[in-house]
């Protein structure tokens, strides 16, 4: 973890603002996973769980595991990228593109009749909002990217973000 907030080229050069990225993303691959595996495991219990999912339509279980997977490898992108960061733009890219997707899908929804306007605030905190946040997070990224062709690592080590902290200090 200590490597994580120290490494200046991958993460904020403020100790706060990277602990602040860390704790974030980790959460964004916690609570993605986490919601995935409940898809997976309790399709029903999920569907009727989750405040406004019984308004978009019928109970189908292969769908909600469908999305579960999807939520899934979302969060594996996001924690793949905290500790691969040669990769990092990528896949918190391809993540949060399928994220913002989801989200204009819920504006459209609106914008041509099928849903009300007031499934707009309900839905923010759970579709908009983790949207919002990880396109900053990606946006950042884009900001802090490593550069593998500054420093090409011997074919022997590991790609992370520890061992290219030790080789900048070296």
């Amino acid at each position: 973890m200590k490597a994580l907030l120290t490494c200046e080229a991958m993460l904020p050069r403020s100790g706060a603002a990277a602990a602040a990225v860390v704790i974030m993303v980790a959460f964004n691959g916690i609570f993605l996973n986490a919601n995935g595996l409940f898809m997976l495991i309790a399709p029903l219990a999920w569907y009727e769980m989750v405040p406004g999912v019984t308004d978009t339509g019928f109970f189908n279980q292969h769908f909600i595991r469908d999305i579960g997977m999807i939520q899934m490898f979302l969060g594996v992108a996001f924690g793949l990228g905290l500790f691969v960061p040669e990769r990092r733009v990528g896949l918190w890219a391809a993540a949060t593109s399928w994220l913002c997707a989801h989200a204009l899908f819920h504006f459209w929804e609106v914008a041509v009749g099928i849903c009300s306007p007031a499934v707009i605030p309900r839905d923010f905190p759970a579709v908009t909002l983790p949207a919002l946040l990880r396109l900053a997070l990606t946006l950042l990224a884009l900001r802090n990217p490593r550069q593998a062709s500054q420093r090409p690592a011997a074919a022997s080590e590991p790609l992370d973000c520890a061992s290219s902290c030790v080789r900048r200090r070296s």
